[in-house]
């Protein structure tokens, strides 16, 4: 074996002693890069000249109008956090759901999934609920444990559903269309909440004593809930239906029959409206982020806007909304622009980073090496897969969803396409399986979001323990999307939205 060889190999294992020394990701890139670069330039084995691509490839990322997309999202969900929109809903919507067993519980899963797809940003949704529901769910009884672990599952919708910025990661990296990664990840999200609902009714029948009813104390329009309920679920048949109705419509008129088929239900309801106070605030509450919902993602799964344009019409939309609750001030807009900047600094350096040891890796031919490798894998296709999948998990782990989109993907989507998977598909299985990073211990972020803002009698055991179920509920549906790629491959080619 030739020392040319072995410089993939030895490459991928400096890169793994220095992640593991506790060095900054971006500069262990960036430092192996270099290092093996010249390294490989002395022993004549890699060609000099290529370096000077680099700068082109930094001017590349800085240019990339889908990345732009990332501080959108991130100064759009740290205002909306500051907007007051989660504390309306949880507010209502607990005591919506209040009368039912698991009713709190039930609340916090309906309003993460708002939240998620407002958002697209976990550390908003699980400070905003732990700082307002879970001093509630304690109040009133609730287990402890499955209390932080609903807050938990419930933040960490925003990694998978759309506007999720993992999903504009993975796309990029990937090289597809947002529009077919948000189309595909519609299915996903749909089981994951539908899965959250089925395990909070199963404790609610089984652990009745975990999640107590709210008392008529609790509910000042005790009475009135069944009825709110009813009008709130009447709303969702006469969208979908005219939905359906609209899809025989030319494309602009699609949505516009939407609108005014609700319009006119509204008009209906009226006299509900005004005698049941419940309905309105649910109304109310609701509205703002829907408005939201469509500006930002409707718009880019029917073609209206990129990605970049519905994060800025987003940000336009969250500032307006944190203005009319008297929410906006100098001191909010400056903690939101200072932690996008911080973001966006620690993902533009990243890019950098992993561009530079990409661009050195692929010169001493280690893309040949990595596909060698997983394609060699046994079981083929399905061995592969399941490597992947593994490994994602067990690095989740140790390091946050950007290092692993940027350092792993773009090596794992070697052995994906020498194997003929399709990429998007790949990047949704990779996508679900990164939701878990976040609940994974020792280094799962939203364990650290919640243990900041809990309540000192809820015990660190406690937000470790009750996240397990949900890893477990995110896992079984990634098992879903496996055996589901035809139908979700079919589903955004020819069932997505728009005429």
């Amino acid at each position: 074996m030739n020392l040319e060889s072995l410089m993939p190999p030895l490459m991928f294992l400096a890169l793994v002693v220095f992640l593991l020394s506790g060095y900054p990701v971006a500069f262990s890139l960036g430092a192996v890069g270099i290092v093996f670069g010249f390294l490989g330039i002395a022993l004549d084995i890699f060609p000099a000249p290529l370096l000077k691509a680099m700068p082109d490839r930094i001017f590349g990322i800085m240019s990339n109008q889908l990345l732009l997309a990332i501080p959108f999202f991130t100064f759009m969900g740290i205002i909306l956090e500051k907007s007051g929109l989660a504390e309306d809903l949880l507010d209502t919507m607990g005591k919506l759901f209040g009368p039912l067993r698991g009713g709190l519980a039930l609340s916090v899963v309906f309003v993460g999934a708002i939240l998620a797809a407002t958002t697209g940003v976990v550390a908003a949704s699980v400070m905003a609920m732990g700082l307002i529901s879970l001093p509630i769910m304690l109040k009133y009884g609730y287990n402890p444990r499955f209390a932080s672990g609903v807050i938990l599952g419930s933040a960490t919708l925003a990694q998978i559903i759309p506007p999720s910025v993992v999903l504009i990661v993975l796309s990029d990296q990937l090289g597809v269309s947002v529009g077919d990664m948000y189309k595909a990840a519609l299915i996903p999200s749909a089981l994951t909440v539908g899965f959250y609902f089925l395990y909070v009714i199963y404790v609610a029948l089984f652990r009745p004593r975990w999640v107590p009813a709210l008392p008529p104390e609790a509910r000042p329009d005790a009475g009135k809930e069944a009825q709110a309920a009813f009008a709130l679920l009447s709303y969702l048949l006469v969208g979908v239906g005219a939905y359906a109705v609209g899809r025989f419509l030319p494309a602009w008129a699609e949505w516009l029959e939407v609108v005014l088929a609700l319009g006119v239900w509204t008009l209906v309801l009226l006299p509900w409206i005004r005698r049941n106070p419940l309905l309105r605030r649910a109304l109310l509450s609701m509205v703002p982020p829907l408005v939201l919902i469509f500006l930002v993602l409707g718009t880019v799964l029917i073609g209206l806007a990129t990605p970049t344009e519905a994060g800025a019409m987003g940000v336009v939309g969250a500032l307006i909304l944190a203005a009319l609750n008297r929410r906006l001030s100098f001191q909010v807009l400056y903690g939101a622009m200072e932690g996008t900047a911080k973001l966006t600094a620690f993902v533009i350096f990243i890019l950098i980073g992993s561009t530079l040891f990409s661009l050195v890796f692929r010169g001493v031919d280690g893309d040949l090496w990595v596909e060698g490798f997983l394609t060699g894998l046994p079981g083929g296709e399905v061995g592969f897969i399941l490597f992947v999948m593994v490994l994602v998990f067990l690095l989740g782990f140790f390091i946050d969803f950007f290092e692993i989109a940027f350092i792993a993907l773009p090596l794992l989507a070697i052995g994906a396409e020498a194997l003929n998977i399709d990429k998007l598909w790949f990047g949704l299985m990779v996508g679900v399986n990164l939701q878990t990073s976040f609940l994974t211990p020792p280094f799962g972020f939203a364990l650290f979001y919640l243990r900041n803002v809990a309540p000192k009698e809820v015990k660190t055991t406690d937000i470790y323990l009750g996240g397990i179920p949900f890893i477990g509920l995110q896992l079984l549906v990634l098992l879903f999307v496996y055996f589901m790629r035809d139908p979700i491959l079919r589903f955004v080619s020819g069932m997505g939205f728009g005429g």
